[in-house]
């Protein structure tokens, strides 16, 4: 096949950073209401704020007794204990004021009474009866956060674009919130092409493959925030291939895998073309996933107009290369952005975690390469090593893998030792 006219193959730089002008283009998805727990992983469409000041009262950061620290001035200090409060007190048992030269005995999250402005640990007393023998002096607020120091009343907790985390929802909790506001989740149609790909449950002809890409992307896809819909497999014959992509077309995102690079069956680019679609790269400076296309393509632009769309409307689209690895890497680096902006959430730069290599890696300059790898060792001694893999269709060599080394384009020699960077699967 011929690529299509103003083909561009990009730099890897280049094209993660054309796909990220993109995202900053995409409007906000339509919002929906679910209950707490169904919003975990969801982005947040709303500002969520404090209902109160957090805390409400000073609150004890450690079991011990809460004083005056001016009574520690000379130790060993004895005081007296004039009452206990547990977390959750009755304000009404809760003393007024703690005298001159008296103590309270206090527990982990409870409210420190007026008149103390310390709490020193229950490590560093001794209780004898009424009394308590203080060895070790206190500064004021020592164990004690103030009302207010989390966050004030009306206060932004957290933003609208953040996905919700554990830690989120239990901020959510915290404030009353048992719904919450939260974008729609993008629905990514996934198209495999080829005519040796067959269904997982078929048995494979001697020169055929089973369908994998269509599940990995499923995976990727749900964890980054999108529904998935598989559209099954389309042949290597332009107007059924068509008429899948059409169909992928009323999906928020389109996925192909296969058919984009320059072989006599490779089709996508050429039925893409014809249907007159819009192409940002044909082509990325990497291994693998070299063949990568980026592009749109709006319903009556593209001569669908017979799909359940705004004719006016345009859907985003990766070719992505057939071989299974390449096809999870391009997944990660280009159509993970996109998918994330059509669930809600900001433009984000992508970062890199840095390793010692474990041992000398030796290739060519030229392309930006991410290649399967083990992160290993703990804390400052983490090391990483390549993974032996048979190239990009290696699927075993991927799921042994936890991590990509990330390589420059401009290096074919790193010794043992060096720092690298790497990209967690």
């Amino acid at each position: 096949m011929s690529a299509p006219a103003g083909s561009t193959i990009l730099s890897f730089e280049e094209a993660r950073h054309a796909v990220e002008s993109h995202t900053a283009q995409i409007p906000a998805p339509a919002i929906e209401v679910v209950d707490l727990l169904a919003s975990a992983n969801r982005v947040l469409a709303e500002h969520l704020l404090a209902d109160r000041d957090i805390p409400p009262f000073p609150r004890a950061t450690r079991d011990g007794y809460a004083l005056r620290s001016a009574d520690l001035a000379k130790l060993p200090a004895r005081l007296e204990v004039i009452s206990e409060i547990k977390a959750g007190e009755d304000p009404e048992h809760i003393p007024a004021e703690v005298p001159i030269g008296h103590a309270v005995s206090i527990m982990t999250g409870a409210p420190v009474p007026s008149g103390a402005d310390a709490v020193v640990m229950v490590e560093y007393s001794t209780r004898h009866g009424n009394q308590v023998e203080i060895t070790r002096g206190a500064t004021r607020g020592e164990n004690i956060v103030p009302p207010g120091a989390e966050a004030r009343q009306g206060g932004l907790l957290i933003d609208r674009g953040i996905r919700l985390t554990a830690a989120d929802i239990a901020l959510a909790a915290s404030v009353g919130k048992s719904q919450l506001n939260v974008y729609q989740r993008p629905r990514v149609a996934v198209l495999t092409t080829g005519d040796e790909i067959v269904d997982v449950s078929s048995a494979p002809g001697p020169t055929q493959i089973r369908n994998s890409n269509s599940y990995s992307l499923a995976v990727q896809i749900q964890s980054a925030g999108g529904e998935p819909v598989l559209l099954g497999i389309a042949p290597d014959e332009p107007r059924a291939l068509r008429g899948l992509i059409e169909k992928g077309l009323q999906s928020d995102l389109l996925l192909m895998t296969g058919g984009v690079s320059m072989g006599r069956y490779d089709l996508v680019e050429q039925v893409l073309a014809e249907m007159h679609a819009e192409f940002f790269f044909t082509g990325a400076k990497i291994q693998p996933g070299r063949p990568v296309v980026f592009g749109r393509c709006g319903a009556k632009k593209c001569g669908a107009g017979t799909l359940a769309r705004e004719a006016d409307s345009l859907t985003y689209f990766f070719g992505l290369p057939g071989n299974p690895v390449s096809t999870m890497v391009t997944f990660e680096l280009f159509a993970r952005p996109m998918l994330q902006a059509l669930a809600g959430q900001p433009p984000r730069q992508l970062h890199f975690l840095h390793a010692r290599l474990k041992a000398e890696i030796r290739t060519k300059i030229g392309l930006t390469r991410f290649l399967p790898a083990t992160l290993s060792g703990e804390f400052e001694n983490s090391t990483v090593a390549l993974v032996p893999w048979q190239g990009s269709g290696d699927i075993a060599a991927t799921a042994r893998a936890n991590c990509y080394i990330v390589i420059p384009s401009d290096r074919e020699h790193i010794p043992a030792g060096e720092f690298v960077a790497v990209m967690m699967r």
